[in-house]
């Protein structure tokens, strides 16, 4: 498994999603709850960036239509998506956050 580099750990303000692109893949990070999470940053029911949702409860919500994520596992809370989206193992070596996107959880 391959990681990239994508951020410093201080790039991230908890709960506050940031988007960041790795090998062209769209990933929104979250930093919450005393960990740093990857998910795909597409909403698998609209196609909008979930970066620019809220993140509360280790969920990150779809501004668009409401849907909300869970930041471990992917899988929507309720309606109206029902696909989950894809999250990626996340390591911190240093200040570095550091996403494997070749390989989904």
């Amino acid at each position: 498994m391959s990681y990239l580099r994508a951020c410093s750990v201080a790039d991230l303000a908890e709960d506050t999603p940031k988007r960041v692109e790795l090998n062209g893949v769209p990933v929104a990070l979250v930093r919450t709850e005393g960990e740093v999470f990857a998910i795909n940053d597409i909403c698998s029911h609209a196609n909008v960036s979930l970066s620019e949702g809220e993140v509360e409860d280790c969920m990150i919500e779809c501004w668009l239509h409401g849907s909300s994520f869970d930041l471990r596992s992917g899988k929507p809370s309720g309606l109206p998506a029902t696909k989950p989206v894809p999250v990626y193992p996340v390591k911190i070596e240093g200040d570095d956050v550091l996403v494997s996107v070749n390989q989904e959880s």
